[in-house]
């Protein structure tokens, strides 16, 4: 079918997130990447030889190490972009989107913190040290969740039963997912804009602050999980439309619940947002496997009732 004949989401979806598209965003992500770890390195030399005052950016020109968090913002970029592009093929890809995401964003941390670790015999009694292992150990932990995640995820494709060909309200679930992500492609890179440019104005106008500079982390991502939200809400909303199955139901539910938490994490400091974080994609492996035992349970009774 020609492009001009097919409908208006369509025609913006296949520009926005087809895989041409994505092939095109990684490249230039990473170049931007490569881009920005060469100025960020440049402008800490520049403030170490003293050709330029640190102007309150000594959080972030402090250790040659620090720079590996500005490529890891970029990447992150990417990574929003790839949740977006996973939304309308699979809600448990798009779901495991979400945790990659958050964890990167644990690393990216740990990368901006490390240079002001105090190796002392009080370890445990100095806040950034406790932190940074807080962090090291939480990111294990989600790496290990996540590997979980696709294994289930892996699993429920294995076990899942043929229904027969996907019928109409399958086909309008899959249309309102390109729709939603023809709508948030824009409205993230609008939201990104607007709140790197808030951030710096912040900056040019009083400086970075070592208490501004914690804020550093959450900006976008705060309010980007937000609008995840409130789009997995829509999702599990319409899903009650093409799917009455309770244990679909009960998976979805508990999705926007890991969601909620995860955006309740950067509202919190130190121990309790890292324990937000990681029972956050708990309940989102749980979850999962639960409704694989569903699954495999339908399946033995479907084949119990052909047999009978």
């Amino acid at each position: 079918m020609p492009s001009t004949d097919l409908p208006f989401y369509e025609r913006v979806y296949r520009r926005l997130l087809s895989e041409k598209t994505r092939e095109t965003a990684e490249r230039t992500i990473v170049l931007i990447a490569i881009f920005s770890f060469a100025v960020h390195l440049l402008l800490l030399a520049a403030v170490h030889l003293g050709w330029i005052p640190d102007g309150g950016f000594a959080k972030l020109t402090g250790d040659p190490i620090v720079a590996v968090y500005t490529p890891f913002s970029f990447i992150l970029i990417y990574e929003v972009y790839l949740l977006v592009y996973y939304l309308p093929k699979s809600i448990t890809r798009y779901i495991g989107k979400q945790y990659e995401i958050i964890t990167l964003i644990v690393i990216r941390k740990i990368f901006g913190d490390i240079s002001h670790l105090e190796f002392t015999a009080d370890w445990f009694n100095v806040e950034g040290d406790i932190q940074f292992t807080y962090d090291i150990i939480a990111s294990v932990l989600l790496f290990f969740l996540i590997y979980l995640f696709y294994y289930l995820n892996s699993k429920r494709a294995e076990i899942r039963y043929a229904e027969g060909p996907s019928g109409k309200k399958i086909g309008n679930f899959v249309k309102v997912k390109k729709i939603l992500a023809g709508i948030l492609v824009p409205l993230f890179f609008i939201l990104a804009a607007y709140n790197l440019g808030s951030w710096a104005q912040s900056i040019f106008s009083v400086g970075l602050s070592s208490a501004e500079a914690s804020d550093v982390n959450n900006i976008f991502f705060e309010d980007f999980f937000t609008v995840l939200i409130l789009a997995d809400v829509f999702l599990l909303l319409f899903s009650f439309l093409h799917t009455d199955k309770f244990h679909q139901t009960i998976r979805n539910s508990g999705f926007v619940i890991s969601t909620v938490l995860i955006k309740m994490s950067f509202g919190e400091e130190g121990l309790t947002g890292t324990i937000l974080t990681v029972v956050a994609v708990i309940i989102g492996v749980l979850m999962l496997f639960i409704h694989n035992r569903f699954e495999k349970l339908e399946q033995e009774v479907a084949k119990k009732s052909d047999e009978n």
